[in-house]
């Protein structure tokens, strides 16, 4: 496999920029890990040309996965550029980055855009030309951007930009715009950024935690300073869901449903185009719910975890993966849902939608468009939305208009499913009365789904959405999926977090001298411990505790070691 990556790490030159940020390359690394270049070799396939930076150090595993998710299939040829993404598995273990983040943009940006841990986001642009030059007469390159972030609108905007000057410039091109993103601002959920890159400056808003789920993002602004005139990202993130959804719009519900319960999906598309946005369009559907289980919006047979996914002797995984091989139809015939899907074109009509077919017609060659599955729904369809949507095609209503009323719809029926667990699970919470200083917090209730489902009855989901079904059939369901697992932890991690400031608060509050009259050396021993163990806690955790409460808190362990004999004070003052 050596051969296969031709880049070679070189010195880095010296740059003036470095010294303007505390690390080389740590502002380039708040937005991308690297820059890769894969090129088709006639002796050796896919193989990588380039990585810059030239110190960055991908696996072996990482460099071959890359180099096979950079090219379509050979089945999906066609003369030009093509644009899309895939979605990795990091091999070899954590591994140090020149960014330094102490979790501050996961606490701060939405659940559904966090930086990545254990995975990286390859955002390709493909282009394949006639070129009598080469000995194939096809010149055959894909440049990509590696992050972790999951920014695909930003990245692949940033693709148009560089990918062309690069395929005709080259090496000193990308060294160029690389130096350009490491003067970039870091990524600041809230904060609207300007992003100089070869001549252009990009605007972007980086949605945060505390936005109101469906809210329109900011128009530019400052741009009186920008000339030329920013190009303005509507959002990061938000794909154009009525264009992604337009052959199924009449089984969203069900697809909904699914992606709620995370069930095994296989996409089968033309493109690795239509794959990536179909599937990251898939599970993007949920928010503001966290989609938990793993997703490949672009995925090929030799992949390493092909066989993982195509054995038998096992239940598939809880994933949505993209293919285009047509080998698949055969390797993944025993999956529950395939969703069969043609070229997207927008046209002025509603495209024609796929039917709900039986697993068993599922045919190795020549498959029709088709959602293959047996699924029953839970929630009866909603017509008014389907008449909404034909309604804007007959009107010529903007495709941005349609996606922001799927959009709309989708956020509503999340939140009139989760809505109800939320209430119930803020009902587990123990009374701030119950919180005394000189005692351990009282623990979070257990969380009893037969308890939640006999709150159904008066503050369920009807209350919020007008849609009729066996919502209790889908609550129970839901409780089985990684999507329940996953949000009950955030929860209940966010819930423990809260009891542990209103402890400290509580501990501010009391009257610590009157405490200690009565209390033995060891007790008060104990005590210093103890608070300093909190004190520790909180910052590494970041509570959401204020300031002067830590600081409070720091005065009362002076004030409690102030109060001991001196050869106490001395160990203590050591500890």
């Amino acid at each position: 496999m050596d051969a296969l990556c031709r880049a070679e790490p070189r010195t880095r030159r010296p740059r003036a920029a470095a010294a303007a940020s505390p690390l080389p390359w740590a502002r380039f690394s708040a937005w991308l890990d690297c820059v890769c270049v894969v090129t088709f070799d006639l002796e050796l396939g896919q193989a990588m040309e380039l990585v810059y930076p030239y110190d960055f150090r991908l696996t072996e595993k990482e460099k071959t996965s890359i180099c096979y998710l950079s090219f379509p299939d050979s089945y999906s040829g066609g003369l030009g550029d093509t644009q899309f993404s895939f979605r990795l598995r990091q091999s070899g273990g954590q591994r140090t980055t020149h960014y330094e983040d102490d979790g501050e943009y996961n606490r701060e940006a939405p659940l559904t855009l966090q930086r990545e841990s254990a995975h990286y986001f390859g955002y390709v642009y493909f282009r394949q030309v006639k070129d009598s030059s080469m000995k194939r007469g096809y010149f055959q390159k894909s440049l990509v951007l590696v992050s972790r972030l999951p920014y695909v609108n930003l990245f692949q905007s940033l693709l148009q930009l560089i990918a062309p000057e690069y395929f005709d410039k080259l090496e000193p091109c990308l060294e160029a715009v690389c130096n350009e993103i490491d003067q970039w601002p870091p990524p600041v959920p809230g904060q609207t950024l300007n992003l100089p890159v070869m001549g252009v400056v990009i605007q972007v808003r980086i949605p945060s935690r505390v936005d109101k789920p469906g809210s329109s993002p900011v128009k530019q602004f400052n741009q009186e300073n920008l000339l030329p005139a920013p190009l303005v990202l509507p959002s990061i993130h938000e794909l154009d869901l009525f264009r992604c959804f337009q052959p199924v719009l009449i089984h969203i519900q069900m697809l909904w449903e699914l992606m709620l319960l995370g069930e095994p999906i296989v996409v089968m598309a033309p493109s690795p185009t239509v794959s990536s946005e179909m599937v990251l369009a898939l599970t993007s559907c949920l928010a503001p719910l966290r989609y938990c289980c793993d997703y490949r919006p672009y995925f090929t047979i030799h992949d390493s975890e092909f066989k993982e996914y195509t054995t038998r002797t096992q239940a598939p995984p809880n994933i949505v993966v993209g293919v285009t091989n047509p080998f698949f139809i055969k390797t993944l015939q025993h999956w529950p849902h395939i969703l069969r899907v043609g070229e997207l074109r927008m046209s002025g009509d509603l495209p024609k939608q796929v039917k709900v077919k039986k697993l068993a017609k599922l045919k190795t060659l020549d498959t029709k468009p088709g959602i293959y599955t047996s699924y029953k729904t839970f929630l009866h369809k909603d017509k008014t939305l389907i008449k909404r949507l034909l309604k804007g095609i007959q009107r010529k209503r903007p495709s941005e208009v349609q996606s922001a009323l799927l959009r709309r719809h989708l956020l509503e029926l999340t939140q009139s499913f989760i809505i109800p667990l939320e209430h119930y699970i803020a009902s587990l919470m123990p009374l701030q009365r119950a919180i005394t200083p000189w005692k351990n917090p009282p623990q979070i209730r257990p969380f009893r789904q037969e308890d939640f489902m006999k709150t159904l009855e008066h503050a369920g989901p009807q209350l919020t959405c007008v849609l009729k079904g066996d919502w209790l059939g889908l609550y129970r369901r839901f409780f089985k999926s990684p999507n329940f697992d996953g949000w009950y932890r955030q929860r209940h991690k966010e819930m423990t977090q809260k009891l542990e400031a209103l402890h400290l608060e509580a501990i501010c509050e009391a009257n610590i001298v009157a405490w200690m009259k009565d209390k033995s050396e060891v007790e008060i021993v104990d005590l210093v411990l103890k608070l300093r163990e909190k004190l520790v806690r909180a910052r590494c955790q970041h509570l959401p505790v204020k300031e002067e409460t830590l600081q409070r808190v720091g005065l009362y362990i002076e004030t409690i070691i102030g109060s001991l004999p001196e050869d106490l004070q001395t160990v203590l003052h050591h500890h």
